[in-house]
């Protein structure tokens, strides 16, 4: 979400100042109006990252959204394209039955993508409903059979560990400084400037949530409650998703951050010859760690 131009409270992008010490790249690159897909990610990813070899680097991919990870490593697997008709009957469902409707739908005819889906996620719903009834196949059958066993890069995984309890109240805390900071006053400008409830950007997490404040459907205390509800929920599927790879190394944060340097400075001293410019980093290269 930290690719859409004016949501920085809700998406909790890098302040100015880390950004003038670490460059970042793909910060708002496109309008909230926009449907940024994972097809789009790997275009704009791909670009970064072969600028940032060329300049004898390597990139660093931050996020936590498992799909989007995958597909730019191993690309996506192939589907029809979209049908505006059929995205629109969806939409129209949707509204009329609540998206829990449009999660039922999917687990009838697609259970395995069902299951990995909350029901507030109705781009990607609406995206596994349409290819089933542009086809009859489950998208789940077209990810199984591209397989994603080709990587395009040598890559490393890190998965930060936090204590369960550690992480809700970091959550409480998150939530409780993007409304200090001004979260509703940006989902009100958003808003007046043409974003539509509807748009992908204004179904992300804090964002939906405020809407409905807005549109007084919820009070303060309620929005508060289901953005940390639901961003809870989020970190659990997040860690559901990443416990099934079993390439990533994890780490507890933050009895651990000797142990994250001393593996990625192994790694990339690894995988020095295979880039033109030599990796620059601080220090000795540390032990492995096992």
């Amino acid at each position: 979400m930290q690719v859409y131009r004016g949501m920085d409270i809700g998406t909790a992008k890098p302040s100015p100042e880390l950004k003038g010490r670490v460059p970042h790249h793909l910060l708002d690159i496109v309008a909230p109006s926009v449907n940024f897909t994972a097809a789009d990610f790997v275009e704009v990813g791909q670009a970064a990252i072969a600028d940032i070899r060329r300049r004898g680097r390597q990139a660093i991919v931050v996020g936590g959204t498992g799909l989007y990870i995958r597909a730019l490593l191993f690309g996506l697997a192939p589907s029809p394209a979209g049908s505006e008709a059929i995205r629109r009957d969806l939409e129209a469902v949707a509204e009329q039955y609540g998206p829990e409707e449009l999660l039922r739908r999917l687990a009838a005819v697609d259970p395995v993508t069902a299951a990995r889906l909350h029901q507030n996620d109705r781009v990607r719903i609406i995206r596994a409903l349409e290819v089933f009834q542009q086809t009859g196949i489950p998208l789940s059958r077209y990810q199984q059979e591209h397989g994603f066993a080709a990587a395009q890069y040598d890559y490393l995984k890190i998965g930060i560990e936090v204590e369960r309890e550690e992480l809700y109240c970091r959550i409480d805390e998150r939530v409780e400084r993007m409304f200090a900071d001004g979260l509703v006053a940006e989902v009100t400008r958003l808003l007046e400037q043409g974003c539509l409830p509807g748009d992908k950007s204004m179904g992300s997490i804090g964002y939906q949530e405020v809407v409905e404040l807005l549109a007084g459907s919820i009070d303060l205390a309620e929005a508060k409650r289901l953005i940390a509800r639901n961003t809870r929920w989020y970190a659990k599927r997040q860690l559901t998703w990443f416990r099934r790879e079993q390439e990533i190394k994890w780490v507890e944060y933050p009895k651990s951050f000797a142990s994250i340097l001393a593996t990625v400075i192994a790694f990339l001293e690894k995988e020095r010859n295979h880039v033109k410019s030599p990796i620059q980093y601080p220090g000795p290269v540390p032990e492995p760690v096992p």
